[in-house]
């Protein structure tokens, strides 16, 4: 949370890579206190290290994918960024069947150093540049992202025709965000990242163990491996069809399917509750199974990437800074609330907290259908002026 409120701020002043390289120090210096501590201490020092790198991350990388990105790819490519996540959550479970904790801690550092290096070989976000006052920086930035032979010229005339309409209103406040023509803006990214969160997602991932226990299966961290590699390809198959469906039919398609699993699995752990677990068929058993993994799989569809997507395409240049930083505090802060609270609801009733989470899926699908726009195929630019 400390790193997503400090978000925007640090890619505005820094620029997009600017903010990554401050990430990447954060994220190596945590995994290495992590590593290498002697006492308690030294752990919780790490993973604060750690979170507030990824709190940057969370905002800055999709924020430059659609950036730097034609619009007809800009959804695919921001989704890679989720689809990456789910990546790095299967390599840190197998690991984790392999080696100690202190080495995985460890191995934690190498991928930071991969985005440190991998930053000097790609340019700074045109937009940003344009924005700065870097005229020739950003005419060399587009030109290389869409390649030597491209005519960019009418893109880059549309961005700074943008650019100067930006800068010609005065600087943004943080209460410019509740104006009236930032409204709704405001009000799909904050409720996107809120319903994404309450549907309990992370508490599913985190908890996967423990879950596929109590549904009565013996080897919980195969199930979570399991569950990560579900996550891997749905999201791989969400991103395919992100330019091609869009992303309203993709974000219904996603909560509905979240919320019928939902009732299935509170549905199943409801009648374990009342029947002596011997007497259960195995059938429940493989039911709760398949209600679990289409809850994974249909959220990785659609509601595991898309609200990050239509976060970084919203908000107009001026306010991204404000309008991103309380976005991802908002994804960060609903998801320690429902990571706090499970395990209590878990152990209240087990039924209940997935009757809880079908309640909040259907109201996501009423929700997109009444206020999140359709963003696909258009020019940021253009979205913006729209909200506006």
């Amino acid at each position: 949370m400390m790193g997503a409120t400090m978000s925007g701020y640090i890619a505005d002043y820094l620029g997009r890579k600017g903010a990554l390289r401050v990430c990447s120090v954060f994220c190596i210096a945590g995994w290495l206190t992590i590593g290498f501590a002697k006492d308690p201490l030294p752990l919780d020092m790490g993973r604060l290290l750690v979170g507030y790198g990824v709190g940057l991350t969370s905002y800055t990388v999709p924020v430059y994918i659609a950036e730097i990105s034609p619009k007809s790819l800009r959804g695919v490519l921001t989704t890679t960024n989720q689809l990456f996540i789910t990546t790095g959550t299967l390599i840190v479970y197998l690991l984790g069947m392999l080696v100690n904790w202190r080495i995985l801690a460890i191995t934690g550092v190498i991928f930071p150093i991969l985005l440190l290096t991998g930053l000097f070989l790609i340019p700074e976000s045109p937009r940003w540049l344009a924005k700065v006052g870097r005229g020739k920086d950003f005419e060399a930035a587009l030109q290389a992202l869409r390649g030597k032979e491209c005519d960019v010229s009418c893109e880059a005339t549309e961005i700074m025709e943008c650019i100067n309409e930006l800068e010609s209103l005065p600087k943004t406040r943080i209460l410019d965000l509740f104006q009236r023509k930032y409204a709704r803006a405001v009000i799909v990214g904050v409720g996107l990242m809120l319903l994404q969160q309450f549907c309990g997602i992370n508490a599913v991932i985190f908890y996967a163990s423990s879950i596929f226990k109590a549904a009565g299966f013996s080897s919980g961290h195969t199930a979570s491996v399991i569950v990560a590699i579900v996550q891997v390809l749905m999201t791989a198959v969400g991103a395919s069809l992100m330019d091609k469906s869009g992303r309203r039919p993709l974000l219904m398609i996603a909560a509905g399917g979240m919320g019928i699993s939902c009732f299935i699995v509170g549905l199943l752990f409801y009648i374990q509750g009342h029947f002596d677990e011997s007497s259960l068929p195995q059938l429940a058993r493989i039911l709760s199974l398949i209600g679990l993994l289409g809850y994974i799989s249909t959220f990785s569809i659609g509601m595991g990437g898309i609200p990050w997507v239509i976060m970084s395409e919203i908000f107009p240049l001026n306010m991204k800074r404000i309008a991103g930083s309380l976005v991802s505090l908002t994804a960060w802060l609903g998801s320690w609330i429902v990571t706090l609270t499970f395990n209590s609801l878990f152990s209240w009733s087990d039924a209940a907290c997935f009757f809880i989470f079908c309640v909040v899926c259907a109201f996501t699908v009423l929700f997109v259908v009444k206020l999140v726009p359709e963003t696909k195929g258009r020019t940021l630019e253009e979205i913006q002026s729209s909200f506006s």
